[in-house]
């Protein structure tokens, strides 16, 4: 029998005795006076120092750490703009220094230049007499054979300074590129000269002699196998160096396929346009007759043709990388 002095508890707004409306149990009950004697915390309830605690934790998370450098990516030594001038400086200094040393050593071994020089007209077979038809006419030689020879010999040196002055600048990658490039090139160019002296040389000189007797008939004497060997040095000279630049063409063509300002598409569609320049670079560079000029631009046209395909086939290989890459993030 229940005592009657007993008061009946107060039901909640929400119908349930004896709790709160927040849903929480009531703190003076007996469930959470055991819980609490038990050393436990009521259900649904926390402390304020565990949320100060989660809080503190929430804050002080450490975010996803990034991933680590390409160490490839990384660079030379930072300096100011003062400090690039003074390098500036003294590469210009030991270059002109490098040239001008060739220049001097060219300039005592005239004589063995000269036999170099006129190799090409002797393989050709013709009777050819180099003369001198003034009295400056030998020092204006020298100065030219010293010139164009210190440009030849000097040329390692001042490669060598440039490259020190723009390697620490580069990137890993970038060196990588550069270097490559740089003994390709030097390769290249080393070809076009020993191209166009045992191979062009000979054939362009005999065209020239026989064009000239065909020109001037039988009425042909001794004078017109006589030149002058300034202008017979100046030539030959202008002719090596010249083919030697031009078989650089490859490495400027797919430097710039590198670097993005040229694609496969871009050199495919410019390649008439490559045709006319070429036999214009033929009859600058050669004798204005014409087996000189196609014998010139057909190794140069080739060698763009080399070019452009070896952008497609690094464009091919990068979209092949590009596919991989797809495939595996999606499989992962």
């Amino acid at each position: 029998m229940a005592d009657l002095n007993e008061a009946p508890r107060p039901e909640s707004e929400g119908g349930q005795p004896g709790g709160s409306s927040s849903g929480q149990p009531d703190v003076g009950s007996p469930a959470v006076r055991r819980s609490e004697s038990e050393g436990g915390q009521p259900d649904g309830y926390s402390s304020p120092h565990e949320s100060a605690a989660d809080a503190s934790q929430s804050e002080g998370s450490v975010p996803a750490a990034e991933p680590p450098p390409d160490p490839e990516d990384g660079g030379g030594e930072v300096k100011s703009f003062l400090e690039h001038l003074e390098d500036l400086r003294w590469v210009l200094i030991k270059s002109g220094t490098a040239l001008v040393i060739a220049m001097i050593v060219c300039l005592l071994a005239g004589n063995q230049v000269v036999k170099v020089l006129i190799w090409p007209l002797e393989r050709s077979g013709a009777n050819i007499t180099l003369l001198f038809l003034d009295p400056a006419g030998p020092f204006i030689a020298s100065l030219h054979l010293a010139l164009f020879g210190g440009m030849i010999l000097g040329a390692p040196f001042i490669f060598y300074y440039i490259v020190e002055f723009v390697m620490p600048a580069l990137k890993i990658k970038e060196k990588k590129y550069f270097r490559m490039a740089l003994t390709i090139g030097g390769g290249l160019f080393m070809i076009g000269v020993f191209f166009s002296y045992f191979i062009i040389m000979p054939l362009a000189l005999n065209a020239a002699i026989q064009y000239s007797h065909w020109l001037l008939g039988p009425s042909a004497t001794a004078a017109a196998n006589q030149w002058r060997a300034e202008t017979y040095f100046s030539f030959v000279s202008k002719f090596m160096l010249g083919m030697g630049l031009g078989f650089e063409l490859p490495v400027v063509l797919l430097t710039l396929v590198k670097i993005g300002i040229l694609d496969h598409r871009k050199l495919a569609a410019f390649r008439r346009y490559m045709i006319v320049l070429n036999l214009i670079l033929g009859a600058l560079l050669t004798t204005p007759e014409v087996l000189t000029q196609v014998l010139m631009a057909v190794p140069l046209q080739v060698l763009y043709e080399i070019s452009v395909w070896i952008a497609w086939y690094w464009e091919r290989q990068a979209k092949r990388r590009l596919e991989a890459a797809e495939k595996s993030r999606r499989a992962g």
